[in-house]
């Protein structure tokens, strides 16, 4: 199910003509496993109104999602167009084996279409599982810095920096962040969010 909601009623109401940003990615970003106030979303809102950054966050993420299903459902998610994007799919993808080249292409069509619509994104970066092997992990990791580079887009290169693998940082699945753990996420995060928000246009 696609979660799509604004974070403004799990913190203060952001101003009525503050830009939208959608949340377009995974578990990560859907926050599984995390009360609202505690999720991605919720601790991202809360220091984003803290720093005066006016942005109003909306969530369309889903969990599990590849980038093929975000591909699939992007036309729809975009109907009602938001301001800017951070993008952060590929997760599953890798989690699953798939092969890289195929979540590159999924990855570079919701960019080209994102660049149709002249919408900033913030490409969130992940990086394989070094058990994959040497090519593997050298095709999936270079997705990232490849794609914002061709498409002008700003890019976090390692969404997890300073969680993965730290047990007391993540939930006992060992794959999605506590609250803690996005805490460390979201003040990482925030200079690039900053960045995203002054690229749209007034």
């Amino acid at each position: 199910m696609v979660l799509l909601c604004t974070a403004s009623a799990l913190t203060q109401p952001a101003l009525a003509n503050a830009p939208r940003i959608l949340l377009y990615g995974d578990s990560l970003l859907a926050g599984l496993g995390l009360p609202a106030d505690q999720s991605f979303m919720g601790q991202l809102q809360a220091a984003m109104n803290a720093r005066g950054v006016d942005a109003d966050l909306v969530n369309a993420s889903v969990s599990g999602d590849t980038t093929a299903g975000g591909l699939a459902r992007l036309d729809w998610t975009l109907a009602d167009r938001p301001d800017a994007v951070i993008l952060g799919l590929g997760a599953n993808d890798m989690l699953q084996g798939r092969p890289p080249a195929k979540a590159r292409a999924n990855l570079e069509a919701i960019m080209a279409r994102l660049d149709e619509l002249d919408v900033p994104v913030l490409l969130l970066g992940m990086k394989a599982n070094r058990g994959l092997g040497g090519d593997y992990v050298e095709q999936f990791d270079a997705i990232y810095p490849e794609l914002a580079q061709e498409h002008g887009a700003l890019l976090y290169p390692f969404f997890l920096e300073g969680v993965a693998l730290n047990p007391e940082l993540n939930q006992p699945d060992g794959l999605h962040p506590n609250a803690d753990g996005v805490a460390v996420i979201v003040a990482g995060l925030m200079p690039a969010v900053k960045e995203l928000v002054q690229q749209v246009e007034p």
